[in-house]
C-alpha cells in the first residue's frame, strides 16, 4: 500500500468514525438527559413519599415479568454490553426500554442502586444497534471497500463512553473507561470513536441544561512524605474493600439463586430484606443511589459502619434482579469508608473521602487509567497525584477480582512476562 493509499484510508477512517460517533453521541445524549431526570424525579418522588418503599416488591415483580416477556435474561445486565464490546456480539435495541423502566421503578421504590452502569447498558444497547442499521446499508450500498459498515466492537464501545459520560460530564474517563473496561489492553483503534462519542454525548446534554457532575475537596495536603505514605496505606486498603465489595455482590447473588429458583420469589424475599433493613436502619440513607451522602462525606461527615451498610443494601437490591449501576454505590461506599479512616491515617476527611471513592473505582473496575481521568474531572485536578497512587495501588491489590464477569484481565498485574497473579 503507497504513502497515498495509507493517507486516504485513514480519513476515510475518521470521517466514518465522525459521523457514526456523533449520531451516537447525540442519540446517547438525549436518551441519557431524559434518563438522568427520570431517575432524579424517581428519587425526589420517593423521598417525599416514603410508603413508595412498600412498592419494591410489585416493582420487582413488574421487572422480572418485563425481561422475560421479552426474552431477555435478567442476569446479564452490563456483561452482555461488555462481551458485545469484547466480540461483536449483537445487543437487542430492547434493552435500552427495559433497562430505563426497570432502573427508575428500582429508585422509585428505595433499592440501593446506581445508574451509570445502567447507563452503559442504555448507551452499548442503542449504539450496538445503530451499528447493525450501518452494516445494513453498507450491505445495500454500492460503496466498495465497506464503506458504511462499522466494527460492532466499536461502536458499542462508542455507546458505553456515550452513555457513561452522558450522566457523569466526565468525557475523558468515559472514553477511556470504554477501552479498559473490557480487558487490561487498550485498543487504540477504538480511541478516537470513543473520545467522539463521548465529547458529543456531554455537549448534548450541556446544551439540555444538564451539569456535569462535580465534587468540591477544599482541604488539600501538601505533597510531601507524609502524605504520600498515607494515600499508598490508604490505596492499599481500598484494594482490599474492592475484594469485599465484589465478593459480596457475587456471594449474594449466587445464594439469592441456590436458594431461591424462581426469579419472582426471588425479587420477593430481596424486597422485603430491604424494606426489613430500611425500617431498621430508619433514615433512608442508604436507599436510592444516595448522593446526598456521598457529598455528606466529602464534607467530612460519616458514620463508621456507612459503607457497610451501603455494601449489604446494594448486594441484597442488585443480587435479587432489581436494576441499575454499581458505581455510584462504589462512590458511596469509598467516600464514607475514606471519611473515617482517612482521618485515623491523619489526612484531611474530606479528601481521603474523595481519593478513596477512585481508587475503590478502580479496585472494582480494574480501570486505572479511566480512574485517574475521572479524578481529574470531578475534583478539578485537586491532590490529583496523590489520588493517583491510591487509584494504581488499589488496582495492584485489588488482584483479579472484578464487579463484571465479562471483563477479561489479559495480562498480569504482577509481571511483564504474562505470569500469573498470585
Amino acid at each position: 500500500m503507497s504513502n497515498k493509499e495509507k493517507v486516504l484510508k485513514t480519513l476515510k477512517y475518521l470521517a466514518v468514525w465522525t459521523v457514526y460517533a456523533v449520531i451516537i453521541g447525540i442519540v446517547v445524549g438525549l436518551v441519557g438527559f431524559a434518563f438522568d431526570k427520570a431517575l432524579e424525579f424517581a428519587n425526589e418522588f420517593r423521598g417525599e413519599n416514603k410508603w413508595l418503599l412498600f412498592l419494591m416488591p410489585v416493582a420487582g415483580v413488574i421487572i422480572v415479568a418485563m425481561y422475560r416477556g421479552l426474552g431477555v435474561k435478567i442476569p446479564r445486565g452490563t456483561n452482555r454490553i461488555l462481551k458485545s464490546a469484547e466480540d461483536g456480539e449483537e445487543v437487542a435495541l430492547r434493552v435500552a426500554p427495559m433497562i430505563f423502566a426497570a432502573t427508575t421503578l428500582t429508585h422509585m421504590t428505595g433499592g440501593s442502586a446506581g445508574r451509570e452502569g445502567a447507563a452503559l447498558q442504555l448507551g452499548g444497547s442503542i449504539a450496538n444497534f445503530i451499528g447493525r442499521l450501518g452494516r445494513k446499508l453498507s450491505e445495500n450500498s454500492s460503496a466498495k471497500g465497506g464503506f458504511l459498515r462499522p466494527d460492532l466492537r466499536i461502536i458499542t464501545m462508542c455507546g458505553m463512553a456515550a452513555g457513561f459520560s452522558a450522566l457523569f460530564g466526565a468525557p475523558l474517563a468515559s472514553a477511556v473507561f470504554a477501552l479498559e473496561v473490557t480487558n487490561n489492553v487498550m485498543r487504540y483503534a477504538a480511541l478516537y470513536p470513543s473520545m467522539m462519542a463521548s465529547i458529543t454525548a456531554a455537549v448534548t446534554v450541556k446544551l439540555l441544561g444538564g451539569h456535569p457532575m462535580f465534587y468540591a475537596i477544599t482541604e488539600v495536603p501538601d505533597f510531601a512524605p507524609t502524605a504520600v505514605v498515607q494515600s499508598l496505606t490508604l490505596g492499599a486498603l481500598v484494594g482490599l474493600l474492592a475484594i469485599l465489595f465484589v465478593f459480596v455482590m457475587e456471594k449474594t447473588g449466587e445464594l439469592y439463586a441456590h436458594f431461591f429458583k424462581n426469579q419472582y420469589l426471588r425479587v420477593l424475599v430481596g424486597a422485603a430484606l430491604v424494606i426489613g433493613l430500611s425500617l431498621l436502619e430508619g433514615s433512608g440513607d442508604y436507599n436510592g443511589a444516595g448522593g446526598a451522602i456521598i457529598n455528606r462525606a466529602l464534607e467530612g461527615d460519616a458514620v463508621w459502619y456507612a459503607f457497610i451498610l451501603k455494601i449489604v443494601f446494594t448486594a441484597l437490591t442488585l443480587g435479587a434482579g432489581f436494576k441499575g449501576g454499581e458505581i455510584v454505590p462504589i462512590l458511596f461506599t469509598g467516600a464514607t469508608f475514606g471519611c473515617v479512616v482517612g482521618t485515623l491515617l491523619g489526612l484531611p476527611a474530606g479528601f481521603a473521602a474523595g481519593l478513596c471513592m477512585m481508587a475503590l473505582f478502580c479496585g472494582a473496575t480494574n480501570c486505572p487509567l479511566a480512574s485517574i481521568f475521572l479524578a481529574y474531572e470531578l475534583f478539578q485536578g485537586k491532590g490529583l497525584v496523590l489520588c493517583a497512587l491510591a487509584i494504581t495501588v488499589s488496582y495492584l491489590v485489588s488482584g483479579r477480582f472484578s464487579l463484571y464477569t465479562a471483563q477479561k484481565l489479559s495480562f498480569s498485574k504482577l509481571s511483564l512476562d504474562g505470569e500469573e497473579d498470585v
